[in-house]
């Protein structure tokens, strides 16, 4: 009898921890920009981008935002569909490609021809401020034989709408921009 009641009560434990997943189910958002079309010239022939470095809060699978009194927050139902970093890296590579018709590809590098150069971008800031704007600001290295080129980029990029949606739509417009700057500048 002792053995039953045990088991109701783990039954019935089980049912309410399922109750309370089901009712917060946790949302996926894609960092995806729009397909590009080639809308520059080449100057960087091909490349091989390193992971991008980002700020921890924008690294985490959570999507940060920033409020009022000037604290970024998460809600942990709201994440974003793929690891930031990576996501980022690649979602960069392909834009910078689309654009200039350069062979930009994310680490590590899969063809037997090394590339004629290596591209690195540290962000400092990626962030859903809250003047209603996706800040997305740093530096970016090209390395070469010829040269190497370092820039600062400070996107703003509105938000339009609300919610998280529109803070993935927003950032994946301001990574388009960084990839247009990179392939302009090479």
């Amino acid at each position: 009898m002792k053995t039953r009641t045990l088991s109701l009560a783990m039954l019935s434990a089980v049912a309410a921890i399922s109750a309370c997943s089901s009712a917060s189910k946790t949302e996926r958002y894609q960092i995806d920009p729009a397909p590009a079309a080639r809308s520059m010239p080449d100057k960087i022939g091909s490349a091989v981008l390193r992971e991008v470095s980002l700020p921890q809060y924008a690294a985490d699978q959570e999507i940060a935002f920033q409020t009022a009194d000037g604290a970024v927050r998460t809600d942990a139902r709201q994440v974003w569909a793929d690891d930031p970093r990576r996501a980022v890296t690649l979602a960069l590579a392909s834009q910078i490609s689309e654009v200039s018709g350069a062979r930009v590809i994310a680490e590590p590098w899969p063809l037997s021809t090394p590339p004629a150069r290596q591209i690195e971008v540290r962000v400092d800031r990626m962030l859903a401020a809250a003047d209603n704007t996706v800040r997305l600001s740093g530096s970016y290295y090209i390395s070469a034989d010829g040269g190497d080129t370092v820039r600062r980029f400070d996107i703003a990029e509105p938000i339009q709408g609300s919610g998280p949606a529109a803070i993935a739509a927003a950032q994946s417009r301001a990574v388009a921009t960084l990839a247009r700057q990179i392939a302009a500048l090479g």
